[in-house]
């Protein structure tokens, strides 16, 4: 899918997120990066296959 160079990471990539946004709606809280994959902005990632990647957590120290 990606055209870019160096390709963007696969959709399989544990880096799947560096891909660059296609399509961008904050007010939606979703963006499509040029992989396929779809980014919620507090739910994790959706893969081109279906597959959830649920939200990483972050601990505050």
């Amino acid at each position: 899918m990606c055209t870019h160079q160096p390709a963007c990471p696969s959709a399989d990539s544990p880096a799947r997120d560096a891909a660059h946004t296609v399509a961008f709606h904050p007010e939606q809280g979703w963006s499509r990066l040029c992989n396929g994959v779809i980014v919620f902005e507090d739910l994790g990632d959706l893969l081109p296959s279906g597959e959830i990647i649920p939200a990483r957590v972050t601990v505050a120290a």
